[in-house]
């Protein structure tokens, strides 16, 4: 323990700017230091309910789930053979295998099933490294800045979207004036259905879980990959051969790209992204994020982030307990005046488009009159 705190020092020390004044507020001046004591009553409230205790039955479940999935996969080419049926069906079952083992993995990086940090993630490197093929490290690094500062420019990875897109209302007015057109921005909403769902996975991610792992040498991620990877071409080549197999993966991974693209966007790129503006946990996560309407499909094909709100509120929260918080956050953000926003599973598909076209637009004003 004390070689653990000897380590924060060591790094944290450089980071000191000075001492707060006897007098100062231990906050920016601009939040409102009731909200954030009432947030911290409701945080306080949520673990004397025992929403922060997971449910062994349901992820036991969920995790048996998957594995089905892939026994099923497996049984089906044994038995009907590779015909083009019966493999665009086996795509099918190993796309939904696939995503809900990312929805599975998610939960396991947020430290919300098991008590013990470690257990979270262990298991959390068997599900994204052996199930999926990818890195935790990668993962918990990317996954962990969104949520300290979602949508905010520079700050959360998710909208650094490398000039492909412009996004919120401040970047495309700023493009617009600086005569920045690396792409035809105004024609975003279109290309977005080309670009986007269809090479996330695997092009993007791909690239990019390669190169971290060997250039950061998480080796133990590293390992669990190639387990992936071997598991998947020791079943499929005695069937496919080993272009087979490969084309199989890849198709896989595109339509698993689609699923993941316009379920985690969703609740995102509709809403405010700009630059930090130091607001407080509340306000700034629901200024960034939105929810979506309850179902047993919704919950399942989302993996509960149609509660993105309060997954994000509370991140080390187990995602099956996030319906029974909702009504006392949205309770205290009745209180306080701030938006809470909920849609349809179809509409808020519709407002990633809608939002992409707003920003293209701005963005086509300000270059041409600005």
């Amino acid at each position: 323990m004390r070689s653990i705190g000897f380590l924060v020092q060591k790094f944290l020390k450089p980071l000191l700017i000075g001492e707060l004044a006897p007098g100062e507020p231990s906050q920016d001046r601009d939040k409102n230091s009731q909200l954030v004591e009432d947030f911290r009553t409701l945080r306080k409230t949520a673990e004397d309910m025992n929403l922060f205790r997971a449910s062994p039955l349901f992820f036991s479940l969920y995790l048996a789930h998957i594995i089905a999935m892939e026994a099923l996969a497996w049984l089906m080419v044994s038995y009907f053979g590779t015909g083009w049926i019966t493999t665009l069906i086996l795509a099918c079952i190993l796309t939904t295998s696939q995503a809900q083992a990312g929805w599975l993995q998610h939960d396991f990086g947020h430290l919300s099933v098991f008590k013990k940090s470690s257990w979270n993630h262990i298991v959390h490197k068997f599900v994204i490294g052996h199930l999926k093929g990818a890195s935790a490290n990668w993962w918990n690094h990317r996954h962990f800045q969104h949520h300290a500062k979602p949508n905010i420019f520079q700050k959360d990875p998710d909208v650094n979207m490398l000039h492909i897109f412009v996004l919120g209302e401040s970047q495309p007015i700023e493009y617009g004036k600086k005569k920045l057109k690396y792409l035809p921005y105004n024609h975003q909403h279109e290309y977005f259905f080309l670009i986007f769902p269809p090479l996330l996975i695997p092009v993007y991610f791909q690239i990019q879980i390669i190169s971290t792992m060997i250039k950061r040498r998480f080796w133990a991620d590293l390992a669990w990959a190639i387990s992936y990877y071997m598991r998947y071409f020791i079943t499929y080549i005695p069937f496919y051969g080993i272009l087979g197999s490969l084309s199989l993966l890849t198709f896989v991974r595109f339509l698993e790209s689609h699923w993941f693209v316009w379920v985690t966007q969703m609740n995102h790129i509709p809403m405010e992204i700009d630059c930090e503006k130091h607001k407080d946990w509340l306000s700034s996560q629901l200024a960034a994020t939105c929810n979506i309407e309850q179902s047993f499909f919704n919950d399942w094909f989302t993996g509960h982030l149609n509660f993105q709100i309060e997954h994000h509120l509370f991140p080390t929260m187990p995602r099956h307990n996030f319906w029974k918080i909702k009504p006392l956050v949205k309770s205290l953000c009745a209180k306080y005046g701030v938006q809470y926003e909920e849609k349809p599973l179809g509409k808020a598909f519709v407002d990633i488009v809608g939002s992409l076209k707003k920003s293209g637009d701005l963005w086509l004003d300000a270059y041409l009159h600005k």
